[in-house]
């Protein structure tokens, strides 16, 4: 691996390990919207759960370019958080079980009461996102 390399590993983990991620998703105009999500990592990738007729969702499945950065809760970006690029995917529904794992692995308890809420709206109400290191 080159030294160049090792800050985008870096910067990726700790995006990764933030409790709240500014996802970025590009408007076909090419609008940058930011909205805060749970993210949790598996291997290489970092995995989230939308709504499945979310606008974030059209448009990754228009543009997967995306990009990520710790937040708050509200999505506040401190001064110096990293930043990633990555490219994301909106996943089948047959893909839930596994993503919502991931999730769960991390959040535990909020992830187990986001589980249960999702399952009350039914199985297709939300859909697992991957996103990949650009």
């Amino acid at each position: 691996m080159s030294a160049s390399a090792q800050p985008d590993d870096r910067a990726w983990e700790q995006v990764g390990r933030a409790s709240y991620v500014s996802f970025t998703s590009y408007r076909k105009n090419g609008t940058p919207v930011s909205t805060p999500v749970w993210i949790a990592p598996d291997g290489d990738d970092l995995y989230f759960f939308s709504d499945t007729d979310a606008f974030k969702v059209t448009r990754i499945r228009n543009n997967p370019a995306v990009t990520l950065q710790p937040c708050d809760v509200r999505g506040r970006v401190k001064a110096g958080a990293p930043l990633v690029n990555g490219r994301a995917e909106v996943l089948d529904h047959a893909d839930s079980p596994r993503v919502r794992r991931i999730v769960n692995r991390k959040y535990r308890v909020q992830g187990t009461i986001g589980t249960l809420f999702s399952r009350l709206r039914g199985s297709e109400a939300s859909i697992g996102i991957r996103i990949q290191k650009a």
